[in-house]
């Protein structure tokens, strides 16, 4: 009875880092490109009793086994790459991406990350920067006389003079992984690019399956409030559950403590 405390509690561990998860999800609902996340779970070693097809005479064996499980484990937190919305902003500088590829971004130190979040800006120089103020790369500067911006959706970046004439002002790139689950988010919308999602691919938007551009539009958190309330609501209930395993376990023993010789 007591392997009973320690595999609930397995349960109630598990379910706690589901809650964080879930919580996680919740609280991005409204950032901008946040993609969900997913716990993942598998149980843990058994304890075998009798093994399974053990003899049970000369001529005989046992067809099943005695194997008792020990709990359950966190295996992983899957990152859901589904699309979301594309929400119109009027901002010339906000560009969403329509299908596969993430914006390569050379962070303060030098390093190359990578983000779905095109809430592009200028900084002093009139580079084109992410929130944070890192650049985008390859890097496009807007020159101070110029006063609209065009991105077509195969990124070419053309900007607009007060007198009507135009020039080309850099070209966005797309870079996409063979696994997209195994970036490493690092915050503030940004991911590096690991042993596990492989190297990056850098291309043309629309272009060897890449997606396309859009111009004043951003791309809203996939998260589902709906689903991730059930969600919610289910790990509470097994959290619930596996500590009500506990109590019982508890009872029995202190019942078999109380037993008369």
């Amino acid at each position: 009875m007591i392997k009973g405390l320690y595999t609930a509690a397995t349960g109630m561990t598990a379910q706690q880092y589901n809650i964080d998860v879930i919580s996680n999800n919740i609280a991005n609902i409204n950032t901008t490109a946040f993609k969900k996340d997913r716990a993942e779970f598998q149980d843990l070693m058994y304890q075998s009793l009798n093994y399974t097809a053990s003899a049970t005479s000369a001529d005989t064996q046992n067809p099943t086994g005695i194997d008792v499980g020990c709990g359950v484990v966190i295996s992983g937190i899957q990152k859901d790459s589904m699309q979301g919305n594309c929400i119109a902003t009027g901002n010339d500088l906000d560009v969403a991406v329509q299908g596969k590829g993430y914006f390569k971004i050379t962070t303060a130190s030098g390093d190359t990350a990578y983000t779905r979040n095109g809430a592009f800006k200028q900084n002093s120089d009139g580079d084109l920067v992410n929130s944070q103020g890192f650049k985008l790369d390859p890097p496009i500067t807007i020159p101070s006389e110029i006063t609209k911006i065009s991105i077509t959706a195969d990124g070419l970046v053309t900007g607009s003079k007060s007198d009507g004439t135009e020039q080309q002002l850099g070209q966005i790139q797309l870079s996409t992984f063979v696994n997209n689950a195994g970036l490493s988010p690092i915050g503030n919308s940004l991911y590096l690019a690991t042993s596990a999602s492989g190297d990056a691919t850098d291309g043309t938007p629309g272009t060897d399956g890449l997606g396309t551009l859009r111009q004043g539009m951003l791309e809203s958190s996939n998260v589902q409030l709906v689903t991730e309330m059930t969600n919610l609501i289910t790990a509470q209930r097994a959290y619930e559950a596996n500590s009500k395993s506990i109590t019982t376990t508890d009872t029995m023993l202190q019942t078999a403590n109380q037993l008369k010789k």
